[in-house]
């Protein structure tokens, strides 16, 4: 493992605070959590009783995906923003058992994230991690010149984490970061977006109150599925279009309508980079 720009010592990790990263962790069954993560998950789940299998069914799609862009696409090179704090199945876990060749950067500005890397992923050459803001898009594309090839393709991933980022009439708003990261893309690049989307305006409301709140305004809004769609804007969609996770290229039956959750889902696909 390769480690970016970071001070001499690592940042204080507040245990009180929930943080989205070990939220997200809990609810994939992990331990890298504190007792403020799980009692912040229980007030989420009052609210969204689905959302513990959709965050299951969200790092199914990320695991499918990251293997297909390396079987079906030739993609070799991995740019993960957010990449959270994961039980089993990273990114490069998943690309280099086809390809032990493939080289994942691995952004996330969460000090938990920084400490269960450098202890985890020290003799993995392959891979590198930022303790960055995935909203610096510039600053990420220099730490990252010497590491990945940026004249050869990159897949670009932003998966259920656009929704930590709040809106705002600047360079720093989600689709603004999705813009200026496929602008830097080489040519033949993927983008792979999904985040949180709700049709009910009660649970967007409810949830991005309790989120906003509970992180300390470290969460940005729960969307509708005509707003993710506004960020693949310019990019030629992969079949089959975006979907509900679970729709994307399954390896089993999804689960029928009746089935499914209500109250939200992880919406989103691929986009490649026409020019």
């Amino acid at each position: 493992m390769e480690l970016g720009p970071n001070p001499s010592q690592p940042p204080f990790i507040d245990m009180h605070t929930p943080s989205v990263a070990r939220m997200y962790d809990w609810l994939l069954g992990g331990v890298e959590n504190y007792a403020s993560d799980r009692e912040a998950c229980a007030r989420l789940l009052e609210i969204a009783p689905s959302t513990q299998l959709l965050a299951r069914n969200n790092r199914a799609f990320l695991s499918r995906v990251v293997r297909i862009l390396v079987e079906d696409y030739g993609i070799r090179q991995f740019l993960d923003h957010g990449s959270g704090l994961p039980t089993q199945d990273n990114v490069h876990e998943v690309a280099q058992r086809i390809d032990k060749d493939c080289k994942v950067a691995y952004i996330d500005n969460d000090p938990m994230v920084l400490a269960h890397a450098q202890t985890t992923l020290h003799d993995n050459s392959g891979t590198l991690v930022l303790p960055m803001d995935m909203r610096d898009t510039e600053r990420i594309h220099s730490a990252t010149r010497e590491f990945l090839d940026w004249n050869r393709p990159i897949a670009a991933l932003f998966v259920s984490v656009l929704h930590c980022i709040p809106d705002s009439d600047d360079d720093r708003s989600p689709s603004a970061v999705v813009r200026k990261t496929a602008a830097l893309l080489p040519p033949g690049s993927f983008m792979v977006i999904c985040q949180l989307v709700s049709e009910d305006p009660v649970v967007r409301d409810d949830v991005t109150r309790m989120m906003d709140v509970t992180t300390h305004g470290n969460w940005g809004r729960v969307r509708e599925p005509h707003e993710v769609r506004r960020y693949f804007d310019g990019l030629d969609i992969l079949e089959p279009d975006l979907v509900d996770v679970v729709d994307w290229r399954p390896e089993v039956s999804p689960p029928p309508p009746d089935l499914r959750p209500t109250d939200w889902v992880e919406w989103g696909g691929v986009g490649r980079l026409v020019r």
